[in-house]
């Protein structure tokens, strides 16, 4: 009888080894489901949902997924499901294949096949746009109220984030009513 208690503690101890293999991972759905709950209300708002979630256990529940499943995957793929996103959007003339993971954003024209990236360089604090294998910076955060944004000229100029900077920055470059086109 020991030596089968003895196999079966060995044969537990190698399987949660496997499994456990020292990589923390990300604790994505976790730390999405806080970021929500984060964003719900205000801060009494987010007390009440942060307890109720405790109590009903939604935490708990993301936090043992993450744990024994999403961030083992993580470790052995190099990406962890519950952070690749993807959406369908119906647009004018086409149907897009939005996908999102920790770079940015791809966009699929599913008519064309055309793809189309947004990438965040986090060293930068910028926004750039690939396509058709060329990148052109977007914009830039400069802080919390202001960006350089680039021009139809190829520029960048400072851009308040408030209405009428935004409004400022529409009449520059000539978008009232009409289409922005990048070039």
């Amino acid at each position: 009888m020991r030596k089968k208690n003895l196999v079966i503690a060995t044969v537990v101890a190698l399987s949660a080894s496997m499994m456990l293999q020292s990589c923390i991972g990300s604790f994505a759905l976790f730390n999405k489901v806080k970021t929500w709950n984060d964003h719900v209300g205000d801060k009494f708002v987010n007390e009440v949902v942060f307890v109720a979630m405790w109590i009903l256990p939604v935490y708990e529940l993301c936090f043992a997924a993450d744990m024994f499943i999403l961030n083992t995957i993580e470790f052995w793929s190099g990406e962890n499901p519950a952070l690749a996103q993807t959406k369908v959007v119906d647009g004018k003339d086409a149907q897009y294949l939005v996908a999102r993971n920790e770079a940015g954003y791809t966009i699929t024209n599913m008519t064309t096949k055309q793809v189309t990236r947004f990438n965040f360089n986090a060293e930068e604090n910028a926004w750039y746009l690939e396509n058709n294998g060329k990148e052109v910076k977007l914009f830039t955060f400069v802080d919390d109220t202001h960006i350089d944004v680039i021009t139809r000229d190829g520029n960048y100029t400072r851009v308040e984030l408030s209405q009428p900077g935004v409004l400022a920055y529409q009449d520059l470059v000539g978008i009232g009513g009409t289409a922005f086109a990048l070039r």
